[in-house]
């Protein structure tokens, strides 16, 4: 680490608030250009603060379990912006996670994982960490990086410009000209429903409810969850299987592969016994094994920044309003994407690549000309396949009533078994998952026709939060397949048991415990003595308990992106902190930006689309290093003499466009924005 001098001649100092991937992909790139650009400028003093662990944050922080897994292959991570190039690992060129795991266990003998293995979160902390370190360890001598290990409770502006930070360990306030809010995961206060349990629960000894956050930082301890304990589960999304190892593995029991590759479960007589559900009544399918290599992106056809351009244009000559219908402009270029994929997938699986490949050209061309693809179908002999449909994967039992718990259960099995066999097949190769992989790979396009207000808000709010994200979330980032097999040994074994769809939860007096039941499954009704949430929290700015949010709310440093559409008469309070394009300044209770103060990642969640992601991908100059990027460049800018150009990045690369000027009719984005 550099370290100024005393008598240093009052250098920039920046704060980061928050040093999980985000934070650190922000320090990341200050540092690549710190070494790039040229001299002179002003001294630069940063510091990197958090109040759980520095360097790797809260949700990966170092010290959980190792049971908590990723969801996506090692070979696809990396935290820095640019691959290993013969030399050091530096800020810019260095390790994937997949590279460093290897390193390590040459050098140091630990587990080794190939490129399509996932890592526990544990493992992905401890990487993080070793990039803040190398970040630490490659500033230039006019810079300095000062770890925090503390929370911020509250942010005052200066007099003069910047802030005064106060911190919950410290007296002495730091003192600050520029701040960057990178908080990462909030923790929300109660909703009606959370108060409802929370209230049973309090006054009545064994009862809990335990609020929806990151399972390692859930309370699964025996002491609240006794062995034998009823636990209810809500929700079935990633975050139901890291609980249901944690009350499996965690309590000492253990899979056992059988030769036919399924498994089987050996428990330790620790466990509670678990009864989950959810909406679908399907927990969330497995993620095909991986078959693509980490620079691979789909290359859209349909879908892309142009058609989005095009369909804006439209409605602003047909409504006077460049905002569009998610269902009617978005979707049907989304699902004809989609379908391509899987017809290609299955004749290339049929009859070889080659045949594949006419197949194809053809499809694209009846596509594009509006043609009805029926008789090509036909015609490649897949007119008996089953068309992908989003809904009814997502939502496979329906509206279907069953006679008791054991026939829903055998129609589960079967269920998460047809899609374990699609998920061997490959996220390549296999029809079904290739073309769900297109729901990831396509996100970029899908932001450009949603940040910023670009749906009416009647169509954000209904089309897409409503019936879209659902099924995305569910269909899209699915666990590792033997997590999905682990969950299959554990029904079998009776350990776990699902309700149904339509799962409700309520509060049974009478019972004395949380009364988990299925209006569609006769006998499926369980008391729990615990009830888990295991539905990681919506980020909503006036929800969030955090004391630094809330200050800067209160002193209107901060305010909620609101859309209004004067042509449509709607209005969507969104929820989510407002910031302009990049470099994402604040924009503030005044509906000012503050170009002193920054935002990136799920604080501003509903205001731009799917922040949560965390990290980038080897090879790929992706939007999640360009974000962090045009933050890196504006802070420099204001350390740099007045005489110096400024180097503004550019926001184009393979992963397509990542954002514009705030308005602009020339540009097709919404005319009317969002205000505070």
């Amino acid at each position: 680490m550099t370290r100024l001098s005393n008598d240093d001649p009052q250098p920039l100092t920046v704060a980061v608030i928050g040093t999980g991937p985000r934070g650190l992909s922000v320090l990341e790139r200050l540092a690549v250009r710190l070494r790039e650009e040229p001299a002179p400028r002003r001294r630069l003093r940063v510091y990197a603060i958090d109040a759980v662990e520095v360097g790797a944050g809260r949700v990966w922080r170092t010290d959980q379990r190792d049971w908590f897994t990723m969801n996506t292959v090692v070979g696809q991570v990396t935290m820095y912006s640019g691959e290993p190039d013969g030399g050091p690992a530096r800020p810019g060129a260095g390790p994937s996670l997949g590279q460093w795991i290897a390193e390590r266990a040459r050098t140091h003998g630990e587990e080794p994982l190939g490129p399509n293995d996932y890592a526990s979160r544990l493992r992905y902390g401890q990487y993080l960490r070793s990039v803040y370190d190398t970040i630490a360890g490659h500033l230039p001598g006019e810079a300095e990086l000062i770890p925090v290990h503390d929370r911020i409770v509250r942010v005052r502006p200066r007099p003069g410009g910047g802030y005064e930070l106060e911190r919950e360990g410290d007296p002495a306030p730091l003192g600050v000209d520029r701040l960057v809010l990178t908080t990462g995961h909030p923790r929300n206060e109660p909703d009606g429903f959370e108060r409802e349990m929370l209230g049973f629960a309090a006054g009545r000894p064994g009862v809990h409810y335990l609020c929806g956050d990151s399972a390692a930082d859930l309370d699964l301890d025996p002491a609240t969850i006794p062995p034998g304990t009823t636990v209810g589960v809500l929700g079935m999304g990633l975050s139901f299987y890291d609980v249901m190892v944690a009350l499996t593995l965690g309590r000492g029991g253990a899979f056992t592969t059988l030769p036919d590759g399924s498994m089987r479960y050996e428990p330790s007589g620790r466990e509670p016994h678990i009864v989950a559900g959810s909406r679908s009544g399907l927990p969330i399918p497995a993620r095909g094994r991986n078959q693509k290599e980490p620079h691979h992106s789909h290359r859209a056809l349909f879908l892309t920044p142009h058609a989005v351009e095009q369909a804006r244009k439209r409605r602003l000559a047909e409504t006077g309003s460049p905002r569009l219908d998610f269902d009617e402009d978005v979707l049907p270029l989304l699902l004809r994407e989609l379908d391509h994929v899987y017809w290609t997938a299955h004749v290339t699986a049929r009859e070889g690549k080659e045949a594949g490949e006419r197949f194809a050209e053809r499809h694209v061309s009846v596509l594009l000309t509006g043609g009805d693809p029926a008789g090509l179908l036909r015609e490649a002999g897949l007119g008996e396949v089953p068309a992908l449909d989003l809904r009814k994967l997502a939502r496979p039992f329906g509206d279907r009533h069953f006679r008791d718990p054991q026939a829903f259960r055998a129609e589960l099995l079967d269920v998460m078994r047809w899609d374990l066999s699609e998920a061997d097949l490959g996220n390549g190769e296999g029809p079904l998952k290739a073309a769900l992989d297109v729901l990831r790979d396509i996100r970029n396009t899908i932001r450009e026709a949603v940040d910023y207000g670009g749906l009416r808000p009647s169509s954000h709010q209904d089309a897409f939060l409503r019936r879209f994200l659902p099924v995305n979330a569910l269909l899209s980032a699915g666990p590792p397949r033997y997590r999905v097999r682990q969950l299959v040994a554990l029904i079998e074994a009776g350990v776990v048991e699902v309700a149904g769809p339509a799962t409700t939860y309520t509060a049974d007096e009478e019972a004395g415990g949380f009364r988990v039941a299925s209006p569609r499954v006769p006998g499926s009704a369980r008391i729990a003595r615990v009830l888990i949430d295991a539905r990681i929290p919506v980020p909503h700015l006036r929800r969030d308990t955090s004391p630094l949010i809330r200050g800067l709310l209160a002193d209107g440093l901060l305010s909620e992106y609101v859309v209004e559409d004067s042509v449509h008469g709607e209005r969507f309070e969104s929820g989510g902190l407002a910031v302009t394009r990049a470099p994402f300044h604040v924009v503030d209770a005044g509906g000012r930006a503050r170009t002193d103060l920054y935002a990136l990642g799920i604080p501003t969640e509903h205001t731009r689309w799917f922040t949560q992601v965390g990290s980038s991908r080897p090879g790929m100059r992706t939007l999640f290093h360009r974000d962090a990027d045009a933050i890196a460049a504006d802070l420099l800018a204001c350390g740099r003499p007045q005489d110096q150009p400024q180097d503004r990045p550019q926001d184009r690369s393979e992963e397509g466009p990542a954002g514009r000027a705030l308005v602009g009719a020339a540009s097709g984005a919404p005319a009317e924005g969002g205000r505070a």
